[in-house]
């Protein structure tokens, strides 16, 4: 069964027997396994308990077993609304998304084809636990579920579809999904038909919802530091109130029929890249061949290391290739694409991924290339549940096909599939008539593919044993001041330290490098040259082409980027020699070159009428005040193109020369591991590798640019986009700075309860998404408030409108204690949150030192937060923001922006 894509989007747990706790009234206890516990209510409530105090915050999750599957005919869209609706309020509860931004809380929730999931994440403490559980057991069944709600929510709601319309990928395979079937709701986007999302009677809403909300049909997970006892007493008496319900839950019985032949499709619309795909029907995640075809399309479809990469992306017929699954409690569908440069022919990449694909079953995986999908899967599993807060989204899909503990026997498949079985596989299903491409042609001899149905659930769990679990790690304290006792500081060369060692579970670490090189005058024209030179490392070196290199990696289990990586403990030495080698001894091969550059001339071109794209590059060019050739002045879209065509392979190579290596620079590990070994091994790498090019900091200055107004016309886009920025004059350390931040957050971005959010997505219902960001400099004056949101093109006037009156409101009539108070408890909770995370800990550590700073700084400026007035506020908002000074620019259809709504 295909768990394999779920849990390797997840980390690894911890362990420990079931715990044994008082069982409160009717509650009875079920399975465990790995540190997870099953409990069950009377009223069927399924109730997953996992503590782990490596880390001060827990997280809830509400996984409900319906989604876009169990929508009927002209109800399309009708889970993932009711998502929206979730948020607006319950009698006990009436402004959630106010009370989550109080508490500086994270959240969210998803809506997909078998399963909605409802998730949390917040400071540990039993007042925040204790009211989540509340709250989602009050919006559990007495959520208002509104008609008003439903108007203002619904333009929000149509809003997203269309941003979703903007996409080429989204838009192609939403068709290649409706394409696949005839029957089966697997066919219908999550996000539902147009028509059923605006004509939607609350009625049917209302209806939905008092059917599949309810306890018997949820399953609740807690992850994090908290009581295991007390909490379940608290579950037992604010979800053990909710009755359990008599109604039937209603039976799906539709069965999609074989494919009888190849299908085509073509979508035309505006854009700036092609894009090829191929889909093939494939068994339900609960089948053996569900796992299976997963290696295959790791085997074909991987960046870089994929034998689709090499086909297309070597030869530069495509620019970029893909595959990827899409199933669950049904039969579903297995999707291989590319992405080809506009202009380039695209018959003949059909050509050769179709055969690539099809053929595959004749020339099987090698074993090497079983045992590098096996290996990456397995790091994956070993570094994803790593992090409680990752545990609830990652069962979420596994909880729709029947049970949880599904998660651990996908595990324990990864190591029996082989590649005869793959190949086996493979030409079961990867064939013409169940291909969804090409055209329709008369066959005497058609080559189906039957789907086969799911096993028992019993079949599936009968000789399923779970392992005892063995890993550690501490109950790490974040404030600012246990860092600092936590954390040896050192020079090596011109390298500046931060070592913070804590055990952690799976013995993780993660590192964070930064070298500095090159100054104002000396990077002078350079333009694209640092960014290529950068991106062309890791495509071979002395010791290693890019593909071995890929594997170096993944043997190392090193995952994220060359410079800011995590890895394990005993890999940590090895990890670091590793990149110190790709750093100072890459060969630049000349193919790679050609197909970097191919790729860069893609990504530039795919964003040349992109709404977000479109709309910061005419305020950047608006704000520059560089000369030409000043590594700070922004450049047109053109400009970077021509830039890029014109790079020669010598430009990079000498570069790399001038200018790479560790005369200044700062280290940050934070993790499991020996700090006493790192300064003479950072030395020994890094001591004697100078740069020839001299340093010092390329500080950006403040300028006051008069405000522009302007609107960019983009045909044929059901999405838009306004954007707003006001330069400041602002560094972190002006007395000033801690109530920007403060107002900054009640202003925009805050979340849905921010001043901007609340009008233009709450009241006004004009936008899916959009906030304001301060920027202010660390070493320099050059700060910003700028503001954006998305909507549909005949509401971009109003969104605009409705943004600079909110701004203008603000400074006009200031802010309340209220909004004050929960700035505060919001922003502290979400920064204690950042610290507990180790790889933001270790860039944070990079960023402090480059400033000449510590730990013991970032606890002085939250002294300053917590101590801001009122008066202190409203005062600096006001001198800091003139909305006369504002530009903005919208980028829309404008044909469509005459039609009325």
């Amino acid at each position: 069964m295909n768990q394999i894509r779920w849990i390797c989007a997840a980390a690894y747990l911890v362990t420990g027997a079931a715990l044994a706790l008082p069982m409160p009234k009717g509650v009875v206890q079920g399975p465990s396994v790995e540190g997870i516990t099953e409990y069950r209510l009377p009223n069927g409530l399924k109730v997953l308990l996992f503590p782990d105090s490596s880390k001060p915050t827990v997280t809830v999750n509400v996984t409900y077993l319906v989604g876009s599957r169990h929508e009927n005919y002209g109800e399309t869209g009708m889970a993932h609304l009711l998502e929206h609706l979730m948020f607006k309020g319950a009698p006990n509860n009436r402004n959630i998304a106010q009370q989550f931004s109080q508490r500086g809380m994270q959240f969210n929730g998803t809506t997909g084809l078998d399963r909605t999931n409802y998730y949390e994440v917040f400071q540990a403490g039993d007042d925040n636990l204790k009211w989540a559980l509340q709250m989602e057991a009050d919006r559990m069944v007495h959520s208002y579920i509104a008609k008003k709600d439903l108007d203002s929510e619904m333009t929000v709601v149509r809003n997203e579809y269309e941003s979703g319309e903007n996409s080429p990928g989204e838009v192609l395979m939403k068709r290649m999904q409706s394409l696949g079937y005839d029957w089966h709701s697997y066919g219908r986007s999550t996000i539902g038909n147009r028509s059923d999302i605006e004509n939607v009677r609350i009625e049917n809403l209302q209806a939905f919802y008092r059917t599949w909300y309810q306890p018997d049909n949820a399953v609740l997970l807690v992850a994090g530091k908290f009581d295991p006892a007390r909490t379940l007493g608290w579950i037992a008496q604010s979800f053990g109130a909710i009755p359990k319900p008599k109604r039937a839950l209603p039976q799906f019985w539709t069965v999609e029929p074989t494919q009888d032949g190849e299908r085509s499709f073509t979508v035309r619309r505006q854009g700036d890249v092609q894009m090829i795909a191929v889909g093939y029907k494939v068994p339900p995640a609960l089948h053996d061949d569900s796992d299976t075809l997963s290696f295959a399309s790791e085997v074909l479809g991987a960046a870089t290391t994929g034998r689709l990469h090499k086909l297309l992306v070597e030869s530069g017929k495509a620019s970029d290739v893909f595959a990827y699954a899409e199933t669950g409690y049904a039969p579903g569908m297995l999707y291989f694409g590319a992405v080809v440069r506009k202009g380039d022919p695209i018959e003949p990449v059909r050509e050769a991924l179709t055969a690539a694909v099809e053929d595959f079953a004749k020339t099987p995986p090698t074993d090497a290339e079983i045992e590098r999908v096996r290996r990456n899967y397995t790091n994956s599993i070993e570094k994803s549940l790593n992090d409680p807060q990752q545990v609830g989204v990652a069962l979420s899909e596994v909880i729709a096909l029947g049970d949880w503990r599904l998660f651990f026997v996908g595990r324990e498949r990864i190591a029996t599939i082989t590649a005869a079985a793959v190949a086996e596989a493979a030409g079961r299903y990867l064939r013409r008539d169940n291909r969804v491409t090409g055209h329709f042609l008369p066959d005497d001899a058609p080559r189906r593919a039957e789907i086969p149905p799911a096993p028992t659930l019993a079949s599936v769990m009968k000789d399923f044993k779970p392992k005892a679990a063995s890993q550690k790690s501490e109950d790490f304290d974040p404030s600012q001041a246990n860092i600092m006792k936590r954390t040896t500081l050192a020079t090596v060369g011109g390298i500046k330290l931060a070592l913070l060692p804590k055990k952690n579970r799976g013995e993780a670490v993660f590192v964070d490098l930064n070298l500095r090189w090159g100054d104002e005058k000396n990077l002078f024209g350079k333009g694209v040259l640092p960014a290529m030179t950068g991106a062309m490392l890791t495509r071979g070196t002395t010791k290693y082409a890019r593909e071995q290199l890929s594997d170096a990696f993944d043997k190392l289990k090193i995952s994220g980027g060359l410079m800011e990586f995590e890895t394990t403990r005993s890999n940590l030495a090895e990890a670091l020699r590793l990149v110190a080698h790709v750093l100072k001894e890459p060969t630049f091969p000349e193919a790679e070159f050609e197909q970097l550059r191919q790729q860069f001339l893609v990504s530039l071109e795919s964003s040349r009428s992109e709404p977000q794209s479109v709309a910061a590059r005419v305020l950047s060019e608006h704000f520059d005040h560089y000369p030409k050739g000043d590594i700070r002045a922004s450049r047109t879209l053109d400009e970077q193109i021509a830039d890029v065509k014109a790079v020669r392979l010598e430009d990079v190579k000498a570069y790399y020369r001038d200018f790479y290596g560790a005369s200044q620079g700062e280290l940050a590990i934070v993790g499991d591991f020996d700090a006493a070994p790192v300064a003479p091994l950072v030395d020994e790498l890094f001591g004697k590798w100078q740069s020839r090019a001299s340093y010092a900091p390329v500080l950006r200055t403040h300028a006051a640019i008069a405000p522009m107004n302007k609107t960019v016309n983009l045909a044929d886009k059901e999405n838009g986009v306004v954007m707003a920025r006001l330069n400041l004059d602002l560094r972190v350390d002006d007395p000033d700075y801690p109530a920007l931040m403060l107002a900054n957050y009640i202003f925009g971005d805050g979340g849905l309860e921010s001043r901007l959010m609340n009008r233009i997505r709450q009241k006004d219902g004009l936008s899916y998404g959009g906030g304001s960001q301060l920027g202010a400099g660390d070493l320099d004056r050059a700060g910003s408030l700028t503001m954006s949101a998305i909507a549909a093109p005949q509401n971009l006037a109003r969104l605009d409108a409705a943004m600079r009156e909110e701004l203008v409101r603000a400074v006009i009539k200031g802010f309340t204690p209220g909004e004050l108070a929960a700035a505060k408890s919001g922003l502290l909770q979400q920064r204690a949150q950042n610290r507990a995370d180790d790889s933001i800990l270790a860039g944070g550590w990079t960023s402090l030192l480059y400033q000449g700073k510590t730990f013991e700084w970032s606890e002085r400026f939250e002294q300053k937060l917590a101590a801001v007035s009122l008066e202190q506020l409203n005062a600096a908002f006001r001198k800091a923001i003139d909305p006369a000074k504002l530009s903005v620019v919208i980028a829309g259809d404008q044909e469509k922006a005459k039609l009325k709504r």
